[in-house]
């Protein structure tokens, strides 16, 4: 591995799963990374200034408006000069300010602005937010470069590791791959999922369940809304929509197969029958380590697998019926222009009852379908993808809102 100069980075939804993990492996490499920006939600002001302070950054934002005086005093109660920003546009700014880096961590439709602002100042743009993506699909092709993404979702990640690599210039995939092999040589591209609490169950199964059941995921550890979205395979039809966008590959040739262990992480599948997996423990520092130092690895990063154990790796199709959430999201990601927006924000709003323990678990996906016929009846399918605008996205992600209100209180 080339030795490299010490690259700087922001780091975008700090104090989540993907945040904390990232400021992790800046600190067990500090010849390496400097986080030169911070931003969080809001949720956890103490945190975000404790490492503001500890990081030593120069530039702090915080999406809530309302907790920028509480950042300010936590920061200097930490020691901290850094410099407050406020609002999604604050976000944004720190999004686009001068680094080599941007890890965008954050969570839900929030990501959008500042994905296509990293994108806009053309840095490199570590992507775990794949909401920014699937509903502002059209607007962050028309700015990546070919390669300017390197996608953190660990499904993603494998499949970059194993596409084929496209040479400096072409068009087509917004993510780079590591296998020298043409494009016309994939058959399709397999996305794995664990199943997450509920596989083997049917729907009927599903009509009792609990948030606390869904919350225990079998193999990873994330915040509450991914994890339910794992429960439901919602997380699972966002990623092939994501696939579908960063691999310009057709949804057609994007399958789901799950795998309980998450030990391989995705597959491409050749024409001749030869399949690529890339497989690694269930362990998220992996490809976030490479989303920073790419297109380098960043030693131990993460434990490897342990080959002196004897294990098992099994593979079953996914339950469509118990679980519908994959072929809604392909559905929409077909239909493209504001459809994926309404999809993910119904979604959103489902998720958020069914926490409050207002909403059965089955009845998530229900209300997800229902938004979405009602979008497509009436009428509000928006623009073509040619000229989708953010305020097109942000329109639909408000009506799909409104409309799941108005579904959830009847």
């Amino acid at each position: 591995m080339r030795e490299e100069q010490q690259r700087t980075v922001v780091i975008l939804g700090s104090t989540g799963s993907i945040g904390t993990q990232a400021v992790d492996i800046v600190q067990r490499n500090p010849g390496r990374f400097r986080v030169v920006g911070l931003a969080a939600g809001g949720g956890r002001v103490d945190l975000l200034a404790k490492q503001a302070a500890e990081l030593g950054v120069g530039t702090v934002a915080v999406a809530d408006p309302e907790r920028a005086a509480e950042l300010a005093a936590a920061l200097a109660v930490h020691g901290s000069g850094a410099t407050v920003l406020a609002g999604a546009e604050g976000v944004a700014e720190l999004a686009g300010s001068p680094c080599d880096v941007v890890l965008n961590g954050i969570t839900g439709a929030l990501g959008l602005e500042s994905t296509l602002a990293a994108l806009r100042a053309g840095r490199r743009l570590a992507l775990a937010n794949k909401e920014s993506l699937i509903i502002g699909g059209p607007l962050v092709r028309e700015l990546a470069a070919p390669g300017q993404i390197v996608p953190v979702d660990s499904e993603h990640f494998a499949l970059a590791q194993c596409f084929p690599h496209l040479p400096e210039g072409e068009l087509g995939s917004l993510a780079q791959g590591h296998v020298h092999a043409r494009r016309d040589e994939v058959r399709r591209l397999v996305v794995t999922a664990s199943g997450g609490p509920f596989r083997g169950r049917t729907r009927q199964d599903l009509a009792d369940v609990t948030p606390e059941d869904a919350l225990r995921h079998p193999t990873w550890s994330m915040g509450p809304v991914i994890t339910v979205n794992s429960a439901t395979l919602v997380n699972k039809g966002l990623e092939v929509i994501e696939a579908h966008l960063l691999f310009d590959m057709p949804l057609d040739r994007i399958d789901v197969v799950v795998h309980p262990q998450s030990i391989v992480h995705s597959m491409v599948e050749y024409v001749d029958g030869s399949t690529i997996a890339k497989a690694s423990p269930p362990s998220m520092m992996i490809p976030i380590a490479y989303g920073l130092g790419a297109p380098d690895r960043v030693p131990g990063a993460a434990p490897g697998l342990d080959w002196t154990t004897a294990q098992s790796w099994t593979f079953e199709p996914l339950d469509h019926e118990a679980f519908p959430a994959v072929r809604l999201a392909c559905e929409v990601g077909a239909e493209g222009g504001t459809a994926p927006a309404v999809y993910n924000a119904a979604n959103e709003e489902a998720v958020d009852a069914f926490l409050k323990g207002n909403l059965a678990f089955p009845a998530i996906m229900d209300t997800v379908a229902r938004v979405v016929s009602d979008h497509q009846r009436a009428g509000q399918r928006g623009p073509s993808p040619s000229e989708l605008t953010l305020g097109d996205v942000y329109d639909a992600d408000s009506w799909a809102r409104a409309r799941a209100h108005e579904l959830l209180a009847g």
